[in-house]
């Protein structure tokens, strides 16, 4: 998955839910929650708007050409959300004078299996296209975790060089799995009711299901047609649809199992344009604006003891927001390459937001590097945090969206030391990072246990990233990662302490080696520090629940048959290593509450053969 692939990496930590196969997978750049990352596909955003994160565990891998990320604030020229920055997905394109066609079968742990294929090539003339399409489904872990995902996309290229390049890409995803929860503490028997099981000795919920629709459609145009001109204009239409059907035991309704169906789905329209000057040699000028609409419709009908529709509640939202931006890059010598934006950001909720940026490198010799980098960045409040309709749970409990929210505002700034030797067969870098939100949302509890957002906390971190890549040395390539991250979180009227989730210190290190006779061997070893899960209030400054730190060791083995064919063997946790994700508190038949976690992914192995025309 774009999870695992990016997992490890210097300054990126891939975080998920467990080892059910719906568990969505985030990608936190420098110790930055999950919705401090942008995802981009094809320059076109795939977060939840409802939630602001993105499943990077969804996006299908054999249509990917290439990923770029980029560490630090992007809120200049992406907007919302790009605070630690961001990751952009761009799939393949057909080439020319080649059919590209594969084919590929696989079988793992689990009664997992994936059947994918992918097509692509230029028709006629200058007219092309690239076609994937994929089947996965595993049975998970442990009960109800079981996942199934379809999925296709289909990317139309008419391609003329720089004086023209039109492209039409569009995508289905579609998803369905079990949530079973947190894993129940040691010895617990399975419980039913009236004969349905509704949790057992592996996993606290047995009935509660989950199923995601996403749709995307993305036109593009690229054209350079003058030498210091160059034009780019993009629209964009997607729509995700979430639906989560809870059921669970409640001994105030006679032993029966009341629950809910949530339907949330956002309709994004979007549109954007620039322009890219070149008005004398070593400078550029991007001016650009962007646009989006958001419509927003939330639906839940809660269910009787008996699974019955019972009451109704429904919300419906409409944001929009535009975006008017600029930079200009200058490099006087070929020594120093100067850089500075701005971004003005009009939001239809909470008015303007200006963000500016700017950034200097120095090349002492052509293979140094030193870079600074520093700006501001903003997070809007998702349409659940504006908009939630109101919730009576009963007793004064309850829940309601804010729209008096600010956005969530900050700065980030990092200063870094590249260098290359050995004919560039050695490579390492050196980078200390610094950034801070204000205003950050929380979702807060009142005595009565009625929840609703404000802007309650603040988050800052520092720390550093160091990376090496030696090789290719004699057919072996080492390359070796160490991020520090030193993320503090602080609620208002509480102490400043180590943020919820967070670990202060994480390692990759991957050795490949390849033999002439098509084989190669690739071992990844990962390892992450503990992190603190649960606090007993705002004012306690060490946490009740801590994560263990833990070392896992991946291993990966291709052989090619002949010009077509290759076998693949890819084991996960060699060694079977226990470790958990997150904590949440599982309630028995007698109200009983025992914190309880969703434990990591235990050892899997996945064979595939691959046939490439």
């Amino acid at each position: 998955s774009v999870g695992d692939l990016l997992g490890g990496q210097t300054g990126i930590d891939w975080r998920t839910y467990g080892n059910y196969g719906g568990a969505a997978q985030e990608i936190r750049v420098r110790g930055m929650s999950g919705d401090g990352t942008q995802v981009l596909v094809n320059g076109v955003t795939v977060n939840s708007p409802s939630l602001g994160t993105a499943d990077v565990g969804a996006i299908p891998m054999n249509a990917i050409d290439r990923i770029e990320v980029v560490k630090g604030s992007g809120s200049v020229l992406y907007g919302s959300g790009a605070m630690g920055g961001l990751v952009n997905i761009v799939t393949k394109e057909p080439r020319r004078d080649q059919m590209d066609l594969k084919a590929s079968a696989g079988y793992g742990s689990e009664n997992s299996y994936r059947l994918s294929a992918e097509n692509g090539m230029f028709v006629f003339g200058d007219l092309g296209y690239y076609i994937t399409v994929n089947r996965s489904e595993t049975d998970g872990f442990r009960d109800n975790s079981d996942l199934t995902q379809n999925d296709a996309s289909a990317k139309l290229v008419l391609d003329k060089g720089e004086t023209l390049h039109l492209s039409l890409y569009a995508d289905i995803i579609d998803r369905e799995s079990g949530r079973p929860g947190v894993e129940t503490p040691a010895g617990t028997e399975t419980f039913r009711v009236n004969g349905v099981a509704v949790y057992n000795d592996e996993s606290a919920n047995l009935l509660n299901e989950q199923s995601d629709l996403n749709k995307h459609i993305v036109l593009a145009l690229k054209s350079r047609p003058l030498s210091w001109l160059g034009i780019n204009l993009q629209t964009d239409y997607t729509t995700m649809e979430s639906d989560n059907y809870n059921r669970y035991y409640d001994s105030w309704t006679a032993g029966n199992l009341p629950g809910s169906t949530t339907e949330v789905v956002n309709d994004i329209f979007g549109i954007e344009g620039n322009f890219e000057i070149t008005p004398f040699s070593g400078a550029t000028v991007l001016i650009g604006a962007q646009h989006k609409d958001y419509d927003w419709d939330y639906t839940s009908v809660s269910l009787d003891g008996y699974g019955d529709p019972a009451s109704e509640l429904v919300g419906s939202a409409d944001v929009h927001t535009t975006g008017v931006f600029g930079e200009v890059q200058y490099r006087p010598v070929k020594y120093v390459k100067l850089s500075l934006g701005a971004r003005n950001e009009d939001h239809s909720e909470f008015g303007s937001e200006f963000l500016p940026r700017g950034g200097l490198i120095i090349n002492p010799t052509e293979t140094t590097a030193l870079k600074f980098n520093g700006g501001k960045h903003f997070k809007a409040p998702t349409p659940n945090d504006l908009f939630w309709p109101y919730e009576d749970w009963g007793w004064g409990s309850g829940a309601e969206g804010n729209p008096d929210l600010e956005p969530e505002t900050g700065s980030h700034w990092d200063a870094s030391l590249e260098q290359s030797l050995a004919d560039n067969k050695l490579f390492f870098s050196a980078t200390y990072f610094n950034w801070d939100i204000d205003d950050k949302i929380t979702w807060v509890a009142d005595a009565s246990y009625f929840y609703r957002p404000e802007n309650f906390s603040r988050y800052e971190a520092d720390g550093w990233e160091l990376g090496a890549v030696i090789g290719p040395f004699a057919n072996v390539t080492l390359s070796v990662d160490y991020t520090y991250v030193d993320a503090k979180e602080q609620y208002e009227g509480g102490v400043k302490r180590q943020a919820l989730y967070s670990a202060k210190n994480f390692f990759k290190a991957g050795l490949t080696y390849w033999f002439n006779f098509g084989l190669d061997l690739t071992a990844t070893i990962r390892y992450t520090d503990e992190r603190p899960a649960f606090y007993d209030g705002y004012d306690e400054s060490e946490p009740d629940e801590i994560l263990d730190d833990y070392w896992t060791v991946d291993l990966k083995a291709n052989q090619r048959l002949g010009e077509n064919w290759t076998l693949s063997c890819q084991v996960n946790n060699l060694f079977d290593e226990d470790y958990d994700t997150y904590v949440e508190t599982f309630y028995d038949q007698t109200g009983a509450g025992t914190k309880c976690r969703y434990p990591g992914a235990g050892k899997s192995i996945f064979v595939s053969a691959t046939y490439t025309y």
